[in-house]
């Protein structure tokens, strides 16, 4: 697909809540769009249902999209040419489109009260008629015309007068011609005075320039209502592009009351890398360059972008993909950087309240121990934890003490004897030495002659590669251990 133009794309989202992982999903390709064409992409907060604002959820939005790397262009934090970018400090602006779709017969004033829709809508399911939706009672009624009716309220909301001839097939930037439902007259102005999500979306992203509307396939239906209000009032209509949605491994639309993954915070909790995340939203609607590259950066991706591959199918949301991309991507890292990874993630998580020189030094000496088998940084740490506890306060687990052979103590006499004499203490001179006092000396196989010392000093028979723990660990708090171990085998 060809474009000259730079276009404009939009993500906005709703602070009622943590951030849904839809959010980045859209916001990935939002953002991809842009850079493609030399664009800009948007981040629009959409806050106007007062009722369902939860506090926090709005930074929670910057903080997450921040770390994905895919933070807007423009914003209610960056700013812009198009702002205020926060639908409630553009309240002045709705009214007056509202007042002339209602002179120009395209609007009117409802003033049927909740009760009376109540009725309405259960007469019509009971009916099973075709044509649900409002029966257009206050259409061409003045407010003492209507007030002479049942179930009249004082406050009246706007709605717009579908036309019988409605159009309602349209272009898909993903899906080609797309046929969607009649829509009802609908709710274009509040009681309260507050813009429903129909008109404030129209208005916003004609006010901002945005040139391509990337949102789920959920909003197919309300496009013509959209593009009635383009109509209407004389702009120009932007590109619609309906991505697939998230589902669940049960086929149903992933939410956050089904699937903890559906929260946008819950990937970082876990220790899943921005860079892994990204990718696996990729893969999710997109395809791979190759089958055997499943692998791509936002650069690489930007590159070959292009809504014809976009996928039509909603994508299961499988985690085990991601789990193999973060493994990937934690490997891809040096020491270095995965020790900083490590950190950051621990005091993100709330394991650590600081984060004191020693205790990154031992991070750092021991990462390279665990790295091959890290799925996700939070599995670091619990992997480490036998350098952060005090020599005379490590915990034997029982079930690994009733494995060990019954030479168990002779080993660690031996052990302790040799150690104690090494000179040098870097791993490969405690290999060297152990192997020597326990396989030579002993003619133990190394699982016999080394389990002991390991659940010594880590106190379980499965942990990092044990001559390096012992030099990470140092001569003393290994000596140490193993003594106390000794004591009570």
């Amino acid at each position: 697909m060809t474009v000259t133009t730079p276009e404009r794309t939009r993500v906005a989202p709703s602070p009622t809540g943590d951030p849904h992982v839809g959010t980045a999903y859209m916001a990935l390709f939002d953002k991809a769009w842009a850079r493609k064409t030399g664009g800009a992409f948007v981040l629009r907060i959409e806050d106007t249902d007062r009722n369902r604002l939860v506090a926090g959820s709005e930074q929670q939005i910057y903080d997450s999209l921040r770390w994905l790397g895919l933070e807007a262009d423009e914003s209610p934090e960056t700013g812009g040419d198009f702002g205020p970018y926060k639908q409630s400090e553009r309240l002045e602006v709705y009214r007056p489109f509202v007042d002339r779709l209602i002179e120009a017969g395209h609007a009117y004033h409802c003033w049927c009260s909740p009760e009376r829709l109540a009725q309405m809508r259960a007469e019509q399911q009971a009916s099973k008629q075709a044509n649900t939706g409002y029966d257009r009672c206050c259409l061409g009624l003045t407010r003492d015309e209507r007030a002479k009716l049942p179930g009249f309220t004082e406050t009246p909301v706007v709605r717009m007068l579908v036309p019988d001839d409605v159009e309602l097939t349209f272009t898909d930037l993903i899906r080609g011609e797309v046929h969607a439902p009649r829509p009802d007259d609908q709710v274009i102005l509040k009681a309260d005075g507050f813009p429903t999500y129909h008109l404030a979306v129209v208005v916003d992203d004609h006010l901002m320039g945005i040139t391509t509307v990337v949102r789920g396939e959920e909003w197919i239906s309300s496009t013509p209502k959209h593009r009635l209000l383009y109509r209407w009032l004389g702009w120009d209509e932007p590109a619609y592009a309906h991505m697939p949605l998230l589902r669940n491994t049960d086929k149903s639309k992933i939410s956050k009351r089904k699937n903890p993954a559906a929260r946008l915070l819950w990937f970082r909790e876990q220790g899943y890398l921005p860079e892994a995340l990204r990718n696996f939203l990729q893969l999710l609607a997109y395809p791979p360059a190759s089958d055997d590259q499943e692998v791509a950066s936002f650069d690489e991706f930007v590159a070959d972008f292009d809504w014809a591959k976009v996928s039509t199918v909603g994508p299961i949301f499988d985690t085990k993909k991601l789990d193999w991309l973060n493994g990937h991507y934690i490997r891809s890292l040096s020491d270095d950087e995965l020790a900083d990874r490590i950190v950051e993630h621990a005091l993100y998580s709330g394991r650590w309240q600081e984060a004191t020189p020693e205790r990154v030094a031992l991070v750092r000496a021991a990462t390279p121990l665990v790295a091959e088998r890290l799925v996700t940084l939070s599995d670091a740490l619990p992997k480490m934890d036998f350098l952060f506890t005090a020599d005379d306060e490590v915990v034997y687990d029982p079930a690994a003490i009733a494995k060990l052979p019954e030479q168990a103590p002779r080993v660690v006499d031996v052990a302790v004897e040799a150690l104690s004499g090494l000179g040098e203490w870097t791993q490969p001179a405690i290999e060297a030495c152990l192997r020597e006092a326990l396989v030579d000396g002993l003619g133990l196989k190394p699982k016999f002659a080394f389990g002991p010392v390991r659940v010594g000093v880590t106190g379980a028979l499965v942990s990092p590669p044990l001559f390096e723990s012992l030099e990470v660990l140092g001569r003393d708090a290994s000596l140490a251990r193993l003594r106390r171990f000794r004591a009570t085998i």
